[in-house]
């Protein structure tokens, strides 16, 4: 579902802006600090509800004012959807074809754009969250029922976490248990079947960017070899003393593995932003293949940290995805890139077409 227009305004140091974007390729040109990343992260706030460079609302907002908003239309095979966010120091509005909206998986279901920027080596570097976060984007896209059964796991888990934070009896503090077990067993199952889907679209992605064997070790967030309700019982007394719940699909992690040994220890900064990439680039690949024609990708400066073999074969990848590409860069002069599509130019938060 390619983003076709744009408006933004109030956000960073965007002004206001209006663009009608090309489906399959656009690229915007400008020096640092002139906007284009700025640009790119309205654009993903727009199908995500939320930044990929801040988790404060109110650093997204233009200096002196008191909300941004970032509207655009996106069209299918039914016609165009109208989406808009408004942004405010301690609450977004999200309105789905004129019509409220309680989620941003509202605005997911339309525009799900993924991004791959300078820092995307932080998802091998930093912790489980961030990695976490990018297991349930893919499994949110593939499987149906995988919202509300994760929803409801953490909902159980808020109420069993705030009656241990309040030390009450292990009476009330179980009775969160089944609620907590039924759905984070069906989350479980969930991701493993996914990871079980991404491994093939991982092996071509990692043999393109690397030349080797890309692997996902998936640790579930208590022992293999129990089920939730026992890993819930043996940890009642670390529960206890700690205050919040220690085992669950809440502390899930993916270790990410080159040949069969770690990534993050056998890797540079530089192949380790390659791998990042081909981890997006694979699940793009996959949500391709169970829902074609929605995804979006956002490329931020590809040519930053890369030297010009691994930008040449990252490329290579982009270029037989299937999807809507909008690209920003120093200059308009790089090998690789696809033909056609928009030219923009970006200066002290002005974009115009070339």
């Amino acid at each position: 579902m390619p983003l076709t227009w744009l408006q933004v305004e109030q956000f960073r140091c965007l002004e206001r802006v209006e663009i009608d974007l090309d489906p399959h390729f656009n690229l915007f040109v400008g020096q640092n600090a002139s906007g284009k990343t700025s640009l790119l992260e309205a654009m993903f706030f727009l199908g995500r509800g939320r930044s990929f460079r801040s988790r404060r609302l109110d650093a997204l907002i233009r200096q002196g004012q008191k909300a941004f908003t970032v509207v655009g239309r996106v069209r299918d095979g039914a016609g165009d959807t109208v989406l808009g966010i408004r942004g405010q120091r301690d609450a977004t509005e999200i309105r789905v074809g004129g019509r409220s909206a309680t989620s941003a998986a509202d605005l997911a279901e339309h525009f799900p754009p993924q991004v791959i920027d300078p820092e995307i080596h932080k998802l091998l570097e930093e912790g489980p969250g961030r990695r976490r976060r990018f297991l349930d984007w893919g499994v949110f896209h593939v499987e149906p029922g995988f919202l509300a059964a994760w929803q409801r796991y953490h909902k159980a888990l808020r109420q069993r976490n705030a009656a241990l934070k309040q030390g009450l009896p292990g009476s009330a503090v179980s009775a969160w248990n089944g609620e907590l077990i039924e759905s984070g067993t069906l989350l479980d199952s969930q991701r493993a079947d996914y990871l079980r889907l991404l491994t093939e679209p991982l092996r071509e992605v990692g043999r393109s960017l690397l030349g080797c064997e890309v692997q996902l070790a998936y640790h579930r967030g208590w022992a293999d070899e129990q089920a939730l309700g026992d890993a819930l019982a043996g940890s009642a007394e670390r529960d206890a003393r700690y205050r919040a719940t220690q085992v669950g699909p809440h502390r899930a992690d993916i270790v990410v593995r080159v040949d069969g040994h770690a990534a993050k220890d056998r890797v540079s900064r530089g192949q380790q932003k390659l791998l990042a990439a081909g981890l997006t680039l694979a699940q793009i690949r996959l949500q391709e293949l169970q829902r074609p024609g929605r995804s979006a990708l956002l490329l931020d400066d590809p040519a930053a940290e890369l030297d010009a073999a691994n930008l040449e074969r990252l490329l290579a990848v982009v270029r037989d995805l299937p999807v809507q590409l909008i690209v920003t860069s120093l200059r308009k002069d790089i090998q690789g890139l696809p033909g056609g599509g928009r030219l923009f130019h970006v200066e002290h938060g002005v974009v115009t077409s070339a």
